[in-house]
């Protein structure tokens, strides 16, 4: 299949998912909607929440023969394991200066240009989806369905790293580089 084949049946089919998501939101009527679409807007409008998991998805590619599929799983995973934490009420200890920190590592992972041993980054993005998660289970609104909550943020959890993956596959090392060095400078400047 040519590069340009692959590049319309990808842009076509971010399209698609872009253009559902309103049918998404209203498929059903009722909390479990409403904590859906919570769930969704969460990781896309926090900046902390966006960089660090488009940043997992870039690091499970970025200068790999073959993907590193446990640094999203493991993210995801424990995100969840935050998630019910914080709908039980356990608030992880450092949990806002845990989750910048989390951007600023991920992104020096980026920049480095090195291949982290998979052990190494599954371990890194558990704890770092453990914050994440809990972040979002202490932030659930109470009007909102929390099976629905869930479910939204674990799918825009994927979607970008779904993204980052993209990305990462089709730029070149040193932009891959470069966005590392952004999100991490942009962590660093909101831990000061």
């Amino acid at each position: 299949m040519s590069k340009r084949i692959k590049t319309a049946m990808i842009n076509n089919t971010l399209i698609v998912l872009t253009a559902s998501a309103p049918a998404l939101a209203f498929a059903h009527t009722g909390r479990e909607t409403q904590g859906l679409v919570f769930g969704l807007l969460h990781p896309l409008l926090g900046w902390d929440h966006l960089l660090a998991m488009v940043a997992v998805g870039m690091l499970a590619v970025a200068g790999r023969e073959r993907p590193a599929r446990q640094l999203p799983l493991g993210f995801v995973g424990f995100m969840l394991v935050g998630a019910l934490f914080g709908l039980a009420g356990i608030s992880v200890g450092g949990l806002e200066a845990g989750i910048v920190l989390s951007v600023v590592v991920l992104g020096l992972m980026m920049s480095t240009g090195r291949v982290v041993r998979p052990a190494i980054g599954a371990g890194l993005c558990a704890l770092f989806g453990l914050l994440h998660g809990n972040a979002h289970g202490l932030e659930l609104p109470a009007s909102a369905s929390a099976i629905g909550y869930f479910a939204g943020f674990v799918l825009a959890t994927g979607l970008l790293h779904g993204a980052g993956w993209l990305a990462a596959g089709r730029l070149h090392a040193t932009l891959v580089r470069i966005a590392g060095v952004v999100i991490s400078g942009v962590g660093i400047m909101a831990a000061i």
